[in-house]
């Protein structure tokens, strides 16, 4: 055991075409730490269901995503891929963590208040304990380290505290996980291409390329980035954010940095520069959506890979949950 990997949960919700932004920020990066850890990646529907679905759009949005993760380079044969739901410990540790969170612990989670306030007409208990979910995902694969956005940085701290306090009040039973900070030249943080100082997202479609989008849609949305007025390509974040982020974008996808894609295209105009980030991204994803459609294609091949995956998950996962069970006080935890 002493040469055991060091293990990797991460997880992405099916909630219909990902943009550049999910590609180049994290999925691109999960392909890059299967051989160096024991890596689990999960389409997690059971979060998805916090807001309304439609079940069809849910179980292909389920597929889609699931597909476009092995697309980006997960191999089935390095990394365990399943969906969250096939899995059942997820939900059956969540509730035991559920009764170890405090009240004003979930209260304060900003995506509850972020979420509440765009679905205001849906404000379930769900939605108030999915962080709690979120840490029995991590919790249950004994996850050392948790690839983690700017944004998920509350729900890491709230699954550290869990495992700390349980670990505590029993004995030692979880690994307490830390964030996954990727080296500088991985996760780039990928803005709109409207509003460029927000991050990308799939609702505000003129601003966000998908993973999905043709060559013609791509270079349509890179002619209308927002830039400036004083036409010089330069990387300035701060006083040029429309260019720095195209910038940000054509680097990602060319395997280079921003300043030095400033310098090669310097005095050329924000035409060219948006040409170039276009033909880049089309060239960066051309093999993903081939490999995309391919997988796709064959959902029988699909569905009998993910249900491996939610084998092997299963019994790693049981194997923790087992332990929790027999540690509260239930009979006949095995």
């Amino acid at each position: 055991m002493e040469n055991a990997k060091t293990v990797i949960f991460s997880g992405i919700q099916p909630s219909g075409a990902m943009t550049i932004g999910n590609y180049l920020g994290a999925l691109r990066n999960w392909a890059k730490l299967q051989d160096d850890y024991d890596c689990y990646y999960c389409v997690v529907d059971l979060h998805a269901i916090t807001v309304r679905q439609q079940p069809a759009e849910l179980r292909a949005h389920t597929l889609e995503a699931a597909a476009m993760i092995r697309a980006v380079g997960i191999d089935p044969a390095k990394s365990t891929l399943f969906v969250q739901s096939h899995v059942p410990c997820h939900a059956e540790l969540a509730w035991v963590l559920d009764c170890l969170t405090y009240y004003g612990e979930a209260k304060r989670m900003t995506q509850f208040k972020d979420k509440s306030a765009r679905h205001p007409d849906n404000v379930n208990v769900g939605l108030f304990a999915y962080p709690v979910l979120m840490a029995a995902d991590i919790l249950l694969y004994q996850a050392g380290l948790v690839p983690i956005g700017h944004d998920q940085k509350q729900h890491l701290e709230l699954a550290r505290n869990l495992a700390e306090r349980f670990n505590a009040q029993y004995s030692p039973t979880f690994v307490v996980p830390e964030g996954y900070i990727p080296k500088k030249d991985e996760g780039a943080r990928i803005m709109s291409l409207t509003e460029p100082t927000k991050k990308m997202s799939k609702s505000d479609p003129a601003g966000a390329i998908l993973l999905t989008d043709d060559e013609n849609a791509i270079r349509a949305k890179c002619r209308k980035a927002v830039t400036d007025s004083d036409g010089e390509i330069r990387y300035d974040p701060a006083s040029k954010p429309g260019v720095s982020n195209l910038l940000t974008i054509y680097a990602a996808f060319a395997g280079t940095t921003p300043e030095r894609a400033a310098e090669t295209l310097s005095g050329t105009g924000y035409g060219v520069l948006k040409e170039r980030v276009a033909e880049a991204i089309v060239a960066g994803l051309a093999p993903v959506q081939a490999k995309y459609r391919a997988i796709l294609a064959d959902k029988t091949e699909l569905t009998r890979s993910l249900g491996e995956g939610a084998a092997k998950a299963y019994r790693a996962a049981r194997k923790t949950l087992a332990k929790v069970y027999r540690k509260v006080g239930f009979v006949g935890a095995e």
